[in-house]
């Protein structure tokens, strides 16, 4: 086989977008991409090490023989190193072999862009493409009215390892969940579908958030173009496909992108702020252009080549915070004297532009567990420019109201009420995440008191409030069918549970409130707006009922919600209401159909000429025990 010819895809142009961090699709230039030069067919390989004092390409074409294929390092000092190899094909392994002139360090590398990459524990990359015929069309010419922020979005959140497994208790490859995952959501109502991590990660316990192979899906479950195939099937069946992207951390694995080039390359060289103490882990040097590129470049990836509608960022308060997680005197302060992490900040809002700005219909969204102010807010106003942010308040003040036994929560209803007073700063997503049902917090069911029939009421009364609140909504998976023990990634969902009438209950109801939540304007029109939502009463603790109004863009189509969160039946419970009419019952988490005891208002109620709760007119009503009552004004 030749040796390295010399061989470019750069232009100056290139090379000053990327000394400037603003290089954002570096993925066409980087990486290993097979091409023919002088009519010879062969790989183009590119890698940044600036640190390098040589560069050889190691693979089983060269027998992994160092020198036998080394790079040339461009003038132009951009550290790139290049060049192509003739002969190479697609499907063969390599890696970096990196001799640094930092004491003669020699590293050997996975590749930062490759596309495909061995099945753990190897970790060598593979030489790959990415010829796809797409077949959906339909879907991205219509995703910028699907994904709007005025639309129902209700997220069904997925780790795909452990969603389902064969009868071997092996994982589903991308093809079977094209099958069975697909059918499965579209069944169920949600809008879309969030990915844990897919890109490729070594270790199978950080459930895909270390991430080393960042360009490349995992192989765990097939070939790049099989996860292209169930992303096209969702997009087909009008789901959307949200992914967990990570960018606040990586693992120092020997073949990952720590200490690099014997430098540190990626991640910040000051360990108050290149190392997270929590995940052990290493931080990306955000103040560094060729990072940023390097970062904004794999968000634009993937929403490119693999049709994302969008990105859910990981961890963003660990990035925006200079003491998260460390103590005093293990961090230093910025040039203001403050704790935010400046450099962060203007690389989220770098991210965020690049990310709007090049695609029309996408969304990213925030996990951001502190009150950082104007996450969901745009660039021009001061914001990160984020599309929405989770709602880590309400999740967390919400279980704790639920864990409590009925009779002690007409001391507690502030819990539930606060969420009003900051539910507009933000464009909030409602989450019940992976995060809530693992380590000992027990699944969502299992967090509910009471004996079985009250458990599940509780669970459906939980649902039916989460679906009448404003905001978007996300739920893990098991959530849909009350899964009663803790999540495990090692195994599968619990899927004999819906042989039994209370989980099927579970499923049915979440089916129908996304087709509620769907069918409904009053209930996503206005959901960032505090002009979609009016409290009828929040004050009646005693009998710890809460009742308010959901609005959209047509009055005709307000919905009045009711919970009542005791298991005590309230005959003619009045409410106030702002206009005559009545009221007819569209939603009741009590029905039999749900595991409920039936409980319901079958018939319309007259809106009375009687004031109360401060309105001219009212009406009475039956509240079900446990439940969450919805009604059209009419």
């Amino acid at each position: 086989m030749s040796k390295v010819q010399p061989h470019s895809l750069f232009t100056d142009f290139d090379i000053s977008l990327f000394k400037a961090g603003k290089h954002f699709r570096l993925y066409e230039k980087l990486g290993a991409h097979l091409t023919e030069v002088d009519g010879v067919k062969g790989v183009y390989f590119a890698v940044w090490a600036p640190s390098a004092r040589s560069v050889s390409v190691v693979g089983d074409f060269n027998y992994w023989i160092q020198g036998e294929h080394q790079l040339n390092v461009r003038w132009d000092a951009s550290g790139i190193w290049e060049g192509f190899i003739p002969g190479v094909e697609k499907g063969s392994t390599y890696k970096y072999k990196i001799q640094s002139n930092n004491n003669g360090i020699i590293t050997e590398k996975a590749d930062p862009f490759a596309l495909y990459c061995e099945h753990p524990p190897h970790t060598a990359s593979i030489v790959w493409d990415l010829e796809y015929k797409w077949k959906d069309d339909k879907w991205m010419k219509s995703r910028k009215d699907s994904n709007a922020l005025d639309k129902p979005y209700s997220v069904y959140e997925v780790h795909l390892g452990s969603w389902r497994r064969n009868a071997e208790g092996k994982f589903l490859t991308y093809l079977e969940l094209a099958d069975q995952l697909v059918s499965y959501v579209k069944e169920t109502g949600f809008t879309h579908i969030e990915f844990m991590p897919i890109m490729e990660f070594p270790y199978d316990p950080s459930w895909g958030y270390q991430l080393v192979g960042y360009f490349a899906p995992t192989s765990r479950f097939g070939k790049p173009q099989d996860f292209m195939v169930l992303v096209d099937k969702l997009h087909q069946a009008g789901i959307g496909v949200i992914l967990d992207w990570v960018p606040s951390h990586f693992p120092d694995d020997a073949h990952g992108l720590g200490f690099f080039d014997g430098s540190n390359l990626y991640e910040h060289p000051d360990r108050r702020k290149g190392y997270h103490p929590d995940w052990k882990s290493l931080v990306f040097n955000y103040g560094r252009n060729e990072v940023r590129s390097f970062l904004i470049s794999n968000a634009i990836f993937w929403l490119q080549h693999y049709h994302a509608d969008g990105l859910r960022v990981d961890a963003v308060a660990s990035m925006l915070y200079l003491d998260y997680s460390r103590k005093d005197g293990e961090w230093e302060p910025n040039i203001f004297g403050g704790r935010e992490n400046l450099d962060t900040i203007s690389f989220l809002k770098d991210f965020n532009e690049a990310v709007y700005s090049n695609f029309e219909g996408v969304q990213t969204i925030a996990e951001e567990s502190t009150s950082f102010p104007m996450v969901s807010r745009p660039t021009f106003n001061g914001g990160l420019g984020f599309g929405m942010k989770w709602m880590m308040g309400w999740m967390h003040d919400t279980l704790q109201y639920f864990q409590k036994e009925p009779v002690y929560r007409k001391y507690h209803q502030n819990d539930l009420t606060f969420s009003m007073t900051y539910a507009f700063s933000e464009n909030f997503m409602l989450p019940l995440s992976h995060d809530e049902v693992v380590y000992g917090k027990k699944s969502i069911a299992g967090r509910m008191p009471g004996e079985e029939w009250q458990k599940f009421a509780n669970l459906r009364l939980l649902y039916g409030y989460m679906f009448s609140h404003p905001g978007t909504k996300l739920l893990f998976m098991g959530a849909e069918f009350g899964q009663s023990a803790e999540w495990n990634f090692e195994g599968s969902l619990d899927w004999h549970l819906l042989q039994f009438d209370y989980h099927e209950g579970i499923k049915k109801l979440i089916t129908d409130l996304n087709a509620l939540y769907k069918l409904n304007p009053a209930l996503h029109e206005k959901q960032f707006s505090p002009e979609g939502f009016e409290w009828i009463n929040y004050s009646d603790h005693q009998n710890a009922v809460m009742s308010y109004i959901r609005k959209g863009n047509n009055p005709k189509e307000d919905l009045v919600v009711v919970c009542n969160f005791t298991p005590v039946i309230r005959e003619n419970y009045r409410i106030g209401l702002p206009k005559k009419g009545k009221l007819t019952q569209i939603f009741n988490s009590d029905e039999t159909q749900y595991g409920g005891s039936g409980v319901t208002n079958s018939k319309a109620i007259k809106i009375d000429a009687e004031p109360w709760n401060g309105r001219e007119f009212s009406a009475a009503l039956t509240l079900p025990p446990l439940s969450v009552t919805v009604f059209k004004v009419g």
